[in-house]
């Protein structure tokens, strides 16, 4: 069965002091229909940037964004005009920003700001949207709709207002739904029941998820897929389960190994040396290199490809002759 969205080859570049510099690249994934994909790694690790790529959110004067191909239900948005990507967001592609409380206008009701995702793509008179917005914000939990319809932002609770972004991303009910740092800002009772709400949306509505995270538990409990990024690039991907139960990559191991666990008493958590390099700073080979106790002379050469070992691909050296080929993706 063809996937619902495969990306191929993703590369993006921002412009500092007049060079143009990779921020993402090499980036190949895919996501199959009614399938959570986990997104994680360290602040700087391009994950927003991979999904603002996508939808092409990121500004156009001071970004290069290329692709051997952004497949969406077939079609190749990376090809797409701006008026046809504006088409798309929303409409078949929601996603839900990481801050709501710059993410919303301060200056628009909440009502009016849930009105326009069904007045630009929906032929409908003001009181339809209306009416449809009211019920959006009642599908999500809010209570009093009606009245929190008729509300600004900043009268709402961080809780609240990341229900409205979710409302938001529904409205149209797209196919896919990217969330970016769903649970950013808020507290943990409030992140628990957001994440359940999303888990709820799912599962009425098949849509499918890319959830973009550093929270590793997050990712245990709702993704099926994990793709782990670092400095850029891809160096991990595979099924949520073979990941936690045998991370592959140093990086990765890494992570899981700074998460506090119940039927362990330490005195201090797991932490990685260093930290991610900037973009004018990265290593000609391997990006994690410089933080890897494992780094060899040709880690810190040589870029590693990304090798397939059945349904997992790893970006490490110590994987080659593990068997399976390289992917050419």
């Amino acid at each position: 069965m063809e996937p619902l969205l495969q990306v191929k080859n993703l590369k993006t570049c921002f412009k500092i002091n007049k060079k143009w510099v990779p921020a993402v690249e090499e980036v190949s994934f895919h996501v199959a229909q009614g399938e959570t994909l986990g997104i994680v790694g360290e602040s700087g690790c391009g994950k927003s940037v991979t999904s603002m790529s996508i939808l092409r959110l990121l500004p156009k004067a001071t970004t290069q964004i290329e692709a051997d191909s952004i497949l969406f239900q077939g079609k190749d948005i990376s090809r797409l005009t701006d008026r046809e990507i504006t088409e798309v967001r929303g409409k078949e592609i929601g996603m839900i920003f990481q801050d709501s409380m710059t993410s919303l206008n301060p200056v628009k009701t909440v009502g009016k700001q849930l009105d326009e995702a069904f007045l630009i793509h929906q032929m409908c008179s003001s009181q339809q949207a209306k009416e449809e917005s009211i019920g959006m914000l009642k599908k999500v939990g809010i209570p009093s709709p009606e009245k929190r319809y008729g509300e600004y932002p900043h009268q709402l609770s961080g809780g609240m207002r990341q229900r409205v972004m979710i409302a938001m991303a529904l409205a149209q009910s797209p196919s896919l739904i990217i969330a970016d740092e769903p649970t950013t800002a808020l507290d943990v009772t409030i992140q628990a029941q957001i994440m359940e709400l999303l888990k709820e949306m799912k599962e009425k509505t098949g849509v499918s998820i890319m959830l973009i995270t550093h929270d590793m538990g997050v990712v245990a409990d709702m993704a099926d897929k994990i793709m782990v990024m670092y400095a850029g690039m891809v160096i991990e991907y595979g099924t949520t389960r073979e990941i936690f139960k045998s991370p592959w990559h140093p990086y990765t191991q890494g992570l899981l190994a700074s998460i506090p666990r119940k039927d362990r008493d330490i005195d201090r958590l797991h932490t990685i040396e260093g930290t991610v390099p900037t973009l004018s700073t990265m290593p000609p080979g391997c990006r994690f290199c410089d933080r890897c106790e494992h780094a060899t002379d040709r880690c810190r050469k040589e870029r590693p490809k990304m090798y397939v070992h059945g349904d997992r691909r790893i970006g490490c050296f110590l994987y080659e002759e593990k068997g399976g080929g390289s992917d050419e993706n």
